[in-house]
């Protein structure tokens, strides 16, 4: 600790921010890659009524306020022989800081955009074209089967027509959803 004692005030402030907010932030690194921290910074860390909030992430959460103490602390270390006024050393290591939340909210966002829905619906199925796989008989007496492709997965799909029967290996179109497991297709 005698590496300390020998520093300048404003010097020692910044190590003291820097080392705790690297450790803990080195911490949450850790447990985010096993698996044991489930948050990306979307909860806030306190009780509020944010249902008005349409944000990628609450900017006043735990880890937020390590990724600005950590951006304050090593700014203020890495530019204190740099910028002799304390003042200005302060506001740019703030502004490190700041810059550091906004880079883990573009980080987050950025991941965000990973995120894809590919639940096939078969709403998503009007309108699209398919082939007959098993035959279709005419006029709802029984009903066939054909493959939609959605999304670039094929789904096989009971249909029924209202016109003339529709063999196999013939090229429909979805007309109407009729049930959650039945469509009506016509003949292209």
């Amino acid at each position: 600790m005698e590496f300390f004692d020998n520093l300048d005030p404003l010097l020692r402030a910044f190590w003291y921010i820097a080392l705790p907010a690297s450790l803990i932030f080195l911490v949450q690194t850790v447990m985010t890659f096993m698996g044991a921290d489930a948050s990306d910074g979307v909860d806030a860390d306190f009780d509020s009524d944010l249902s008005g909030a349409d944000a990628p992430f609450q900017l006043f959460s735990l880890r937020n306020m390590i990724n600005f103490l950590l951006g304050l602390g090593w700014g203020g270390v890495s530019f204190y022989t740099t910028i002799s006024n304390p003042a200005l050393l302060i506001v740019v290591a703030v502004l490190i800081g700041a810059a550091f939340v906004y880079l883990f909210f573009l980080i987050i966002k950025q991941v965000q955009k990973l995120a894809e829905d590919n639940t096939f619906k078969i709403t998503q199925t009007i309108q699209k074209t398919g082939t007959v796989y098993l035959r279709i008989p005419a006029q709802k007496t029984g009903s066939g089967i054909v493959q939609v492709s959605v999304n670039g997965s094929v789904h096989e799909l009971k249909a029924v027509t209202d016109g003339g029967e529709i063999p196999s290996g013939t090229m429909i179109r979805v007309v109407e959803i009729l049930d959650d497991h039945l469509i009506l297709v016509t003949k292209l």
